[in-house]
């Protein structure tokens, strides 16, 4: 009896204490949640994007841009035309006023101010215009300096852009056989002319170059698109003698004044990266910033660096991207290590009404974003557009800088950090990754890797982060992810990742690694490394097939198809069918062609869906190419694989039971927005 007593009063008091600790935990849980401040930024918190009108019989498909000294904007277009904007700022309510100065003209992708004077870039040569009786309109189209053109659509002009001597630089694109060629003299070159004409030939290997802008330095980089011998967009610094990777310009190296002597047979097409190739083909130039393509954009266009001029937040002295696909803007800073640029790339602002091809500066510190999408499709539903981004004063909370050190990085911050958060590795990812060099059309992400932290150290001022970063290597791209790291204020980053390319590593003093600032190694399971391990093996290989890619007619299919169909595209993001119709439950053979310049697929998807299925596929990442951009979702029916230009695949299906409108789309990323078209299900 006693002992039952003694059992009931000890069973009593340890629950009565196990109440007391869960109550506890409870409390400590609601405290910690109640604390938990965090403060989510959004780029429009910082800067604002405004929309300058545009009349009506103006199509102001923005080719180039340059400010006059009354502060009048000059615009280019794609139809041949430079208006005269008259306000652009918009000052007292007024709107702007808009004058045709010059038409006539074969697509004018650039325009520059230079010395009294408008130069124009069109397809076949650089223009002066010059206005002689003054009264609003050129009545003098001067042809400074021309070149042949061979007649093919893809043969674009960019420029001029005055390098640090004063001279004019104009890029000239390839042209597009199923494949890049340069077809006529000195297409996939950049070109030097001077005022009185003359001309130099100064780097080739390029492919669709529509960026091409100066650094603090005067230095000249350009911009460039993904395509055959190009995995992804990029920024790269220009040196005469330079060859950039695309072999279409070497048609041209035996001409005279060709500072590159390298011949189409220099170049290996091995799916090596392209900085192991570099070390035995002389000349051959690697980016100075790899774009990771369809994260920070899918066609790089406009360099505009950010000089005094400007007014957008603390970053002087770095670069602006546009990008024309995704119309969003990205941040560059650079640093020269041993003689070589490199840098990291970080988001900036998204969000435009079309895709961007031109950037300048505005009096008001502003910046003046030109766009257009016909024929190339963007993300900014608009065909074309004209805004103004303007930073309210505000300085976000972002990696200000990265910089390369000869044991990892050190992260320069715009507020100080708050120290948990920033000693804590797991606040922190960082990963290597690179491309093909070949000459099919872009590249897989390839040897991606992992690169252990081993040691965190934070300043004083709360305002740099030092990581010894394990496993680093030359010539990839490394991924830098601060997901954890708050402010002291309790800010999240704006944007929490950048993408840095290690071409060099300096020379200097390693962080000493000590109690306080080592890092214990985070033990990787076995089910991630198989997933990283399988990652990497398959990048090559095509998606295997599954019921929603079924790529042989099924053995049961005794009689065959019920109907075949066969679909292509046609230029400027379009299927060229919008209809297609089958009976419910019927057994359909449908054979998509990509007889486009761009990357494409074919996805059927359940009706009103379209857009989230397209949406979730422009979120995939760095995962997305091995997935053939098709998001896993029950909202997907049936799919290709992602086709490379001239490919075509076969894909068999039961149509759904349930008639309906069924939509197929494209969902490279951004291309869904206007790639489209609808399967109709009959009873």
């Amino acid at each position: 009896m006693k002992i039952i007593k003694y059992r009931t009063i000890h069973f009593a008091i340890k629950t009565f204490f196990s109440c007391l600790f869960i109550i506890s935990v409870m409390n400590v849980s609601a405290q910690e949640k109640k604390q938990d401040t965090t403060i989510t930024q959004k780029e429009e918190d910082f800067y604002q994007i405004k929309t300058l009108p545009i009349p009506e019989n103006v199509i102001l498909e923005v080719g180039g841009m340059a400010f006059l000294p009354d502060d009048k904007l000059a615009v280019s277009t794609r139809h041949g035309e430079v208006w005269i904007i008259s306000n652009p700022y918009m000052k007292n309510g007024m709107l702007p006023q808009y004058k045709l100065f010059a038409q006539g003209l074969h697509e004018a992708l650039g325009l520059n101010y230079i010395k009294g004077d408008l130069y124009l870039t069109q397809r076949s040569e650089l223009t002066r215009l010059r206005d002689l009786d003054h009264d609003g309109v050129a009545d003098e189209y001067k042809t400074v300096y021309s070149w042949p053109l061979s007649g093919n659509y893809h043969e674009y002009a960019y420029g001029p852009v005055l390098d640090k001597n004063g001279i004019m630089t104009v890029n000239l694109n390839v042209a597009w056989i199923g494949y890049g060629e340069s077809l006529a003299k000195w297409h996939g070159w950049s070109i030097k002319i001077t005022d009185d004409g003359k001309m130099e030939p100064f780097v080739t290997g390029l492919r669709s170059p529509a960026g091409l802008g100066a650094n603090s330095e005067g230095d000249l980089f350009y911009a460039e698109n993904q395509g055959d011998w190009v995995g992804s967009g990029s920024v790269t610094f220009m040196e005469k003698g330079d060859f950039m990777g695309n072999p279409a310009g070497l048609n041209w190296s035996d001409e005279p004044g060709s500072p590159v002597k390298l011949h189409k047979k220099d170049i290996p097409d091995t799916d090596e990266p392209k900085y192991e190739v570099a070390k035995r083909v002389p000349g051959l130039k690697t980016p100075s910033v790899w774009f990771p393509h369809t994260i920070l954009g899918v066609s790089t266009s406009a360099i505009l660096n950010y000089s005094t001029t400007g007014q957008m937040g603390p970053f002087e002295g770095q670069m602006f991207v546009g990008d024309q696909g995704q119309s969003k803007i990205m941040r560059v800073y650079l640093e020269k290590v041993k003689g070589v640029y490199q840098g990291i790339v970080f988001p900036f602002r998204e969000g435009f009404s079309s895709g961007i091809i031109r950037m300048n500066w505005g009096s008001d510190g502003g910046m003046f974003v030109g766009m257009t999408s016909r024929g190339w499709g963007s993300t900014g539903g608009g065909l074309y557009g004209l805004q103004e981004m303007v930073w309210n004063g505000k300085t976000p909370f972002e990696m200000k800088t990265v910089q390369a050190k000869p044991d990892g990085f050190e992260i320069e911050f715009t507020q100080p950090v708050d120290e948990k958060t920033a000693k804590d590795p797991s606040s922190w990812a960082i990963s290597t990754f690179t491309y093909m060099y070949h000459h099919v059309y872009g590249s897989p992400i390839i040897n991606q890797g992992s690169c252990p932290i081993k040691a965190i150290e934070i300043s004083a001022d709360g305002l740099k982060a030092r990581l010894v970063v394990d496993s680093l290597k030359l010539g990839y791209i490394h991924e830098i992810r601060a997901e954890g790291i708050r402010s002291t204020n309790k800010n999240s980053l704006l944007h929490n990742f950048g993408y840095y390319t290690l071409n060099r590593i300096p020379d200097g003093d390693k962080l000493a690694i000590t109690d306080a600032n080592k890092v214990k190694p985070v033990e990787m399971h076995h089910h991630d490394m198989a997933a990283m391990k399988g990652m990497n093996e398959n990048k090559m290989a095509a998606p295997k097939p599954t019921a929603k890619r079924t790529i042989k007619q099924p053995a049961d299919w005794t009689t065959g198809p019920d109907k075949m169909i066969v679909i292509g595209t046609i230029p400027g993001l379009k299927f060229d069918q919008t209809l297609l119709t089958v009976k419910a439950g019927s057994k359909v053979k449908i054979t998509f062609k990509n007889s486009d310049d761009m990357l494409h697929n074919f996805v059927i998807a359940k009706p009103g869906t379209a857009d989230s299925v397209g949406s979730r596929a422009l979120k995939l990442g760095l995962k997305g190419e091995s997935m053939s951009f098709v998001p896993t979702s029950a909202d997907v029916l049936f799919h290709t694989k992602l086709l490379h230009p001239k490919e075509s695949e076969t894909i068999y299906f039961i149509a759904p039971k349930k008639p309906g409108q069924y939509p197929y789309v494209c969902t490279y990323p951004g291309h869904y927005l206007v790639m489209r078209g609808m399967l109709k299900v009959t009873p």
